[in-house]
């Protein structure tokens, strides 16, 4: 659906975007990350026509930006971090303007205005002043403005900034079902948002993408050695030995005097040990009474070893 190939964008001697490549298919949700000045909102204004690249290609749908800015642009729905909406106009009718400059008319755009205003939670405000509501029905508008006329391709930038937790929670499920009839492209800070609504995700850092697949092979490739964590009933020390011996065991640690000991078990990485570990105590006939993984990485972990020599606003 969006294919990116060698885009750089500059603003005199500043290079913003540097040989981006990446490709987004039909259907996906896609997190872009990076750090402030990391070049992804420039980036998303060129996949949204709003300003052209300084060499590049980028195509929408088999379309090319420079050549058919015009029908890409019907095509996609581009809600920016800061929503340029019209304080003294009402909701309703500040959608119905927008509705028909989007060429949308009569049974059709009376259609979509019904559909966005209740997707979006709106039917509550839906006649009150743009300008007297709160931040996070302002983000709502911004979003149902995006939706208005069913665009194939979704951009968002920071979609849930100012939503309250429950607010958040009912635009996350809205992007999650949109999935079913559009692409999306997702900005956003908050990475547990990422890890919940993104099967893939982009990083980029100073103009570049530096990291690209979905949110759990992103921590895997950066885990090292495993951990597990076992407390188990018996002799301490006899307990840390039989542990040792099991092959791909780096290190037992964390026996005590008392009746139950906590042990933190390192292995290799790749290698899942519990088996081994259960059949080791079962074996002495000791009691179990826990036997856990440590996931001690996250996609936050990710984002900042992939970004950590960025220079953040």
């Amino acid at each position: 659906m969006i294919h990116v190939k060698n885009l750089t964008k500059r603003y005199g001697r500043t290079v913003a975007v540097t040989d981006a490549c990446f490709s987004i298919r039909k259907g996906e949700i896609v997190g872009f990350l990076g750090p402030n000045g990391a070049g992804k909102t420039t980036t998303m204004r060129i996949l949204s026509c709003f300003m052209p690249p300084t060499s590049g290609t980028v195509t929408v749908a088999g379309l090319d930006i420079m050549k058919d800015s015009l029908e890409i642009r019907r095509r996609i729905g581009y809600m920016p971090e800061t929503v340029p909406l019209y304080p003294e106009m009402r909701v309703l009718e500040y959608l119905d303007f927008r509705a028909k400059l989007r060429g949308l008319t009569g049974r059709r755009r009376r259609s979509r205005l019904g559909e966005v205003v209740d997707q979006c939670g709106l039917g509550e405000v839906s006649r009150f002043l743009i300008g007297r509501l709160s931040k996070g029905y302002r983000q709502r508008v911004g979003l149902a403005d995006s939706l208005i006329h069913d665009p194939d391709v979704l951009i968002l930038d920071e979609p849930t900034i100012g939503l309250d937790p429950n607010q958040i929670r009912h635009v996350r499920e809205l992007i999650k079902s949109l999935a079913e009839s559009h692409t999306v492209l997702l900005s956003t800070h908050i990475l547990s948002e990422v890890e919940m609504v993104c099967g893939r995700v982009l990083i980029m850092s100073s103009g570049r993408i530096v990291a690209s697949d979905s949110p759990g092979n992103l921590v895997g490739l950066l885990k090292g050695n495993i951990q597990f964590v076992v407390e188990v009933a018996g002799p301490g020390e006899k307990i840390v030995e039989a542990c040792r011996q099991i092959d791909g065991v780096l290190s037992v640690s964390g026996a005590g005097d008392a009746e139950w000991h906590r042990l933190t078990i390192e292995s290799r990485k790749g290698g899942d040990l519990r088996t081994a570990i259960y059949e080791a105590i079962a074996r002495n006939g000791w009691k179990l009474r826990e036997l856990t993984v440590v996931h001690d990485r996250s996609l936050e972990d990710v984002f900042v070893s992939v970004t950590k020599d960025e220079d953040v606003e």
